[in-house]
């Protein structure tokens, strides 16, 4: 059954991007803060200030307003963008190369510091260096089955690392020292300190797009076989169960207590809390689904939107109202995390009295006791 948990809002109209140039598609985004980024497959980075407004109503808009874009050169797209805020830098990777430009006026470092040889790159959001002015870099190298691991300052790289891998890795995310790897044939979790690898369940890439997305601290999510969002710790063990995807997913988000998921027809909403399928929107020709400090982001080749959550106790109320006791309880104990302590028990007092009132006028009124004890 359904639940209203996310609007979806546009934030960047396809005009404002391109105007009447049909050619120009979106290959990649980054949000940091109210600064979105978006690349392009004629190799340009345009710059947006995204400015959130709230109705009286509560109805959420975003006016985007564009700040400049720049081209970088070459006649390749640009194929992923990665703000380190710590730094002012955004990494740039266009042509198997990662550029380091600065976030505010898009020019490259003036040292020309990048990092050549990368297919893709990830950063390491648990970074094991302690030094608040690097960032952790990990790249799948064009070098045959090989990891590589740098720290970026403001305007050098070092390399640190080089792992080498059983088959060719295609999608990797990192927490602390644990790389959470794609291969060809299955999805393990390797230690780049100790060198130590663990297999996690086999995967075909050649077949579906894998997914590896890091979701907490020594946690991921993984695109499992027959359609199964699987989650794995560094460990290779799973603390929770599965969520049933469709068999084309192309990307998932976490906005917890919600998994997210896009596939070429619609973006489905899964509860980690009860594994149930919570919501489906309509969207068609989706390719990124990004979450980016808590904002989910989707994007088709000439639009992007924004996923904005419902309030947890609007979604808390509907439930009840259509009394569904039982989701609507595991949905108030899940919003612990994210609400602060005292307004919480103030929220749930309230939440079990009514909820015992539904159970007894349904008559069953041992739950309703329990619920009003």
């Amino acid at each position: 059954m359904s639940v209203k948990a996310f609007k979806l809002v546009s934030a960047v109209e396809r005009e404002m991007l391109m105007g009447d140039k049909n050619y120009i598609n979106i290959e990649c985004i980054e949000c940091c803060g109210k600064n979105l980024y978006i690349g392009t497959n004629d190799c340009f980075i345009y710059h947006f200030l995204l400015d959130e407004k709230v109705s009286t109503a509560g109805k959420v808009t975003f006016a985007a307003t564009k700040q400049l874009h720049k081209y970088l050169g070459l006649k390749k797209p640009v194929s992923e963008l990665k703000a380190a805020s710590a730094l002012t830098r955004l990494l740039v990777l266009c042509d198997n190369t990662i550029t380091l430009v600065n976030m505010i006026n898009l020019e490259p470092v003036p040292t020309g510091a990048r990092i050549k040889g990368a297919v893709t790159f990830t950063l390491n959001e648990n970074p094991v260096s302690g030094d608040p002015f690097c960032v952790e870099v990990c790249i799948i190298s064009v070098k045959r089955r090989t990891i590589q691991m740098f720290m970026v300052f403001e305007d050098r790289v070092q390399i640190v690392k080089e792992v080498f891998t059983p088959e060719q890795p295609c999608a990797v995310a990192v927490d602390g020292y644990y790389l959470c790897l794609a291969l060809t044939t299955q999805y393990i979790i390797l230690n780049y300190n100790t060198g130590v690898s663990q297999d996690l369940f086999p995967y075909c890439s050649d077949e579906k797009r894998p997914i590896v997305k890091r979701i907490g601290r020594q946690e991921f999510l993984l695109a499992g076989p027959g359609g199964l969002g699987m989650f794995a710790t560094v460990d290779g063990i799973s603390q929770r169960a599965p969520v049933h995807w469709s068999e084309n997913v192309i990307g998932a988000a976490l906005c917890f207590p919600y998994v997210v998921a896009l596939d070429e027809e619609f973006i489905t909403v899964h509860s980690m809390l009860d594994q149930q399928q919570k919501q489906t929107l309509p969207f068609k020709e989706g390719h990124i689904l990004q979450d980016f400090e808590g904002k989910v982001i989707v994007a088709t080749n000439k639009g992007v939107y924004i996923l904005v959550p419902l309030p947890l106790e609007k979604q808390i109320q509907d439930l009840l109202a259509s009394h569904r006791v039982e989701e609507a309880l595991v949905l108030a104990k899940g919003a612990r995390r994210n609400i602060p302590k005292e307004k919480f028990q103030v929220m749930y007092k309230r939440i079990l009295q009514q909820a015992g009132f539904i159970q007894f006028a349904q008559l069953q009124f041992l739950e309703a006791k329990e619920l009003f004890r």
